[in-house]
């Protein structure tokens, strides 16, 4: 069945929606605004699946408002530009991510970090400039401020490109940002997921030497042998723990999962940096005395500003680095997302929109 929305824009849409938190996607039919002067509009070629949108569909984090049309790794080709539009036009290659809008105007927006402002408008579940609802990537058709918009370069296949527009960036940004991106430095990764395995691909890239911390066992070969980490520790052996302390200046944590940092902040050298990037829903345990002995910081990293994300997919394209995806038809939407909550999947669904997305459903 398909059920359309009540705010009527003039451009017809078409996407899959959840309308409780039970968090079943279906057919749902909707509409986004005509291409204003400074808006690109573009066909949407396929939408990765990130772990926020199963969050988002079930309302595990309490700020959900149905229904919803999730995605935020958003590819596809511009179909119009508006009048005022400077840096793209019709048959561009592009992406849009996490954010459709900011206020221009604050400290954040001022330093190219939009990221950050208090404004900020997610591409899905929030409200745009006009009062209207934002509604994501698992859509037909996609407009938005050029200032939003991203450039995919040639170089790079779109459904391997379009994670980066998330987990691309939410790993480049706090390589560079915490200046973990010098050759010859030692980085840990925990998790080797969608995050993850992103960040094993910009860091090496970077020349740094990484080593992937995981609680699975059954992931080394793999870190090792395809994402070509430089060593492979599991996190629940103490011996291996024990052996790799002080050996690191940085660690990106990607865990989503209630876990002890303790451990973690062991490995790090003095004036080392566990930056997390994962967003468990429970606060973590701090103990403070291992961050004293050594002057070590524990800090955050949310994506990255538009500046910075234009930054990470044109360094994606120089090093040929694309997410490992697994490309599903629309209709196994459901089914892929039973599977990520199992974590079974290597490492990101891409949804094929232009393909498999039909309005007659």
């Amino acid at each position: 069945m398909v059920v359309s929305t009540e705010q009527e824009h003039p451009k017809k849409a078409f996407g899959w929606a959840a309308r409780d938190s039970s968090g079943v996607l279906s057919p749902f039919k909707f509409s986004r605004r005509e291409t204003g002067e400074k808006d690109v509009s573009f066909k949407v070629l396929y939408c990765g699946i990130c772990h926020s949108d199963l969050h988002m569909v079930k309302n595990e984090w309490g700020s959900s408002t149905y229904p919803l049309v999730p995605g935020h790794e958003i590819v596809g080709v511009v179909t119009e530009v508006g009048s005022k539009v400077e840096k793209f036009k019709v048959g561009d290659k592009v992406g849009v991510g996490c954010m459709v809008g900011s206020c221009h105007s604050c400290d954040s927006c001022a330093n190219n970090l939009e990221n950050y402002c208090p404004k900020m408008i997610l591409t899905y579940g929030s409200k745009y400039l006009d009062g209207t609802t934002t509604y994501g990537g698992y859509s037909d058709i996609m407009v938005a401020d050029e200032h939003f918009i991203v450039r995919v370069p040639d170089t790079l296949p779109l459904d391997g490109a379009a994670p980066l527009l998330c987990a691309g960036i939410t790993t480049y940004s706090p390589l560079r940002y915490f200046g973990l991106d010098k050759p010859g430095m030692h980085v840990g990764v925990v998790g080797l997921g969608g995050l993850g395995h992103v960040a094993v691909k910009f860091a090496k890239a970077m020349g740094v030497k990484v080593t992937v911390i995981s609680t699975s066992p059954n992931k080394k070969e793999e870190a090792i042998e395809h994402l070509h980490a430089d060593s492979f520790l599991v996190s629940r052996d103490q011996d291996q723990m024990q052996a790799a302390l002080g050996s690191m200046d940085g660690i990106i944590d990607t865990v989503s999962a209630i876990h002890p940092l303790l451990p973690l902040i062991g490995l790090l050298k003095s004036h080392g940096k566990l930056v997390m990037v994962g967003a468990p829903e429970k606060p973590l345990e701090l103990p403070v005395f291992p961050l004293l002995m050594g002057r070590k910081i524990v800090g955050g990293s949310l994506i990255g500003g538009m500046k910075e994300t234009q930054e990470m997919i044109d360094f994606a394209a120089k090093h040929n680095i694309t997410a490992d995806i697994e490309v599903i038809p629309i209709d196994y939407l459901n089914t892929a997302m039973e599977r990520l909550v199992k974590a079974d999947v290597k490492y990101r669904f891409v949804i094929d929109i232009g393909n498999t997305l039909k309005s007659s459903s």
